[in-house]
């Protein structure tokens, strides 16, 4: 989200009702349109109340669905360094192999995975997960390290993908269309509740600070719940791949110090080099 569009957004909004609450006030009596200002008052809290408990549970839920996704990106970019480590001690006939597996799967995160998730995308699909599965399936431990290695292996890739899970369940956006109706419809009755309040009796500037207070806190919270429900923006201010860029660097350097390992089997952007 563009922090520059959003105030323009909030501000339009604000100049529209204010203008609209100056036009209804050129026809509106003295003192308004309420003949009990205590009642409409009482009126305005319930339909105010009904709005702050519902957006009150929306923010709570889109920032947990914000936070589900930032977390399980760091766990995932965790277990792929695990099991790059826990590689080390499966038989070499498939430790190299699963070592340079493991590094494209991180790149074809980064590369292929990320761009499409700010695009909206959430049905992803690594083809590296399951060339680790094939690979894993050559492997024949024999001593006991090896054997308590090849356990491990199985247990971090169950991590790994409940993690992945967790990463991209939000890339589609996590709010229900209904949600966003509600509240754009309960938005749109306290404005026009609000528009009954106008009274020429009034100086225009305190109603209109009234009114655009008002309207400028919906939209600001609209566009925080627009945020957190979709967390991988284009504009490059939403979730990044940072763990599993930092987790990478770790595992490509100690990739050099491993005798035998040689080039990973994928280009730097993941993709898979010619047989």
């Amino acid at each position: 989200m563009n922090p520059i569009i959003a105030f323009l957004v909030i501000a339009a909004a604000v100049a529209i009702s204010v203008g609209a609450l100056l036009l209804v006030r050129r026809q509106a009596p003295d003192g308004g349109y309420f003949t009990s200002g205590d009642r409409a008052a009482g009126m305005f809290g319930v339909l105010a109340s009904g709005f702050a408990i519902l957006l009150g549970f929306v923010v709570f839920l889109a920032f947990e669905s914000f936070d589900q996704s930032r977390s399980g990106a760091e766990s995932e970019a965790v277990t792929v360094a695990q099991q790059f480590e826990t590689a080390q001690f499966l038989p070499p006939a498939v430790r190299g192999r699963l070592s340079g597996e493991l590094i494209c799967y991180g790149r074809s995160v980064i590369s292929q995975e990320w761009p499409a998730m700010e695009r909206g995308h959430g049905a992803l699909i690594n083809p590296w997960g399951l060339a680790l599965f094939t690979t894993l399936q050559q492997a024949d431990p024999q001593t006991p390290v090896e054997q308590a290695a090849f356990g491990k292996w199985f247990d971090q890739t169950s991590d790994r993908e409940a993690a992945r899970v967790d990463r991209i369940h939000g890339a589609e956006g996590v709010m229900p269309l209904a949600v966003w109706v509600a509240l754009f419809f309960m938005g749109a009755v306290i404005l026009v509740f609000l528009m009954f309040f106008a009274d020429s009796g009034e100086g225009p500037v305190v109603q209109g600070v009234q009114v655009g207070s008002v309207v400028a806190v919906i939209v600001a919270s609209l566009f925080v719940i627009a945020y957190l429900s979709h967390p991988y923006q284009t504009s490059g201010r939403g979730l990044k791949p940072t763990a599993m860029a930092r987790t990478l660097v770790t595992i490509t350097q100690a990739s050099k110090a491993l005798p035998g390992f040689g080039a990973p089997p994928c280009d730097a952007g993941g993709k898979a080099r010619p047989a």
